[in-house]
């Protein structure tokens, strides 16, 4: 493969997901320059592109191993988790802290207002 056909199999793989370069950056904790650079294709480390492929949910080659709506997924849960995480937090500094069962339901229901509700816009931030 040349580096032309992964940097495409990228561009369209971001397009699909609607991640922008900065969002894309901050959660695969690479560089705004670097990932310019990778998209403008200029040299960068093997890591960079591992980076990259895997927080895309793409092998090496560019190829799907985790399709869009499951990466959505996985990154609502980890979203809703950090959320979540927050308020039973606060919670407990409070002496309120939440149940178990309270808090599966806040996560279930934060999760999803980062796949399809008031919280979608966010989702990738």
């Amino acid at each position: 493969m040349i580096r032309q056909e992964l940097i495409e199999k990228v561009k369209s793989r971001k397009k699909e997901v609607k991640i922008t370069i900065e969002d894309l950056a901050e959660v695969s904790e690479l560089g705004t320059k670097t990932l310019s650079r990778f998209f403008a294709g200029h040299d960068v480390k093997l890591s960079t592109i591992e980076k990259l492929t895997q927080t895309l949910g793409l092998d090496l080659a560019g190829n799907e191993i985790v399709d869009i709506e499951t990466l959505k997924e996985r990154r609502a849960e980890l979203k809703a988790l950090q959320i979540v995480s927050l308020v039973q937090d606060t919670s407990s500094l409070e002496e309120q802290g939440l149940e178990q069962e309270n808090i599966k339901d806040l996560l279930k229901e934060t999760k999803e207002l980062f796949l399809t509700g008031k919280y979608k816009i966010n989702l990738w931030k």
